[in-house]
């Protein structure tokens, strides 16, 4: 699919079927987030591939947002291998997970696969509750699988401000 149908349609899927994600697809969307630039190329993130009845028992815990999802992927960064800016205010932990976020949602669009990119949860406690590292941040979550039949983008997907609204040039 051309990058800018891509963009344009994927959405956030809010129901699933119980039709599973298959390895090779999944596989291709992990390879995604494995490419993303980071700061310094550190690459912090950390990708945790959640399928199983007790583990996705904790996310639903966490959250009413994985939908059905049968896949969650979440999207943790190492805190203590970050890039710190001029200045010492910023580090690049939030902002590199961001970008491998965004490639997995946009690599899951591309393969046919729907998503949701979830960050309605307490991601300290649910870092301690699936038992990651305490190095690790939780950035987001991201759902995948299949919509259930008659789902598709909300009422307002194709509503978006102008260009003239939300860029300036100076």
């Amino acid at each position: 699919m051309e990058f800018k149908e891509v963009i344009k349609q994927r959405y956030s899927c809010k129901k699933y079927s119980e039709r599973k994600v298959d390895r090779a697809r999944l596989n291709e969307i992990l390879e995604a987030g494995r490419l993303a630039p980071t700061a310094k190329n550190l690459q912090e993130q950390h990708i945790y591939v959640v399928e199983s009845k007790e583990k996705l028992e904790i996310i639903d815990k966490a959250t009413p947002c994985r939908y059905g999802a049968p896949t969650v992927l979440v999207v943790a960064f190492d805190k203590n291998n970050v890039f710190t800016y001029p200045g010492g205010k910023r580090d690049s932990g939030v902002e590199d997970a961001s970008i491998v976020a965004t490639h997995l949602t946009l690599a899951a669009a591309n393969a046919g696969v729907d998503n949701c990119w979830i960050n309605f949860f307490d991601p300290d406690k649910l870092a301690k509750d699936l038992g990651l590292p305490e190095n690790e941040e939780i950035l987001m979550l991201l759902d995948l699988g299949y919509a259930a039949e008659g789902v598709g983008p909300l009422d307002n997907h194709n509503s978006r401000k102008e260009l003239s609204e939300t860029v300036t040039h100076i």
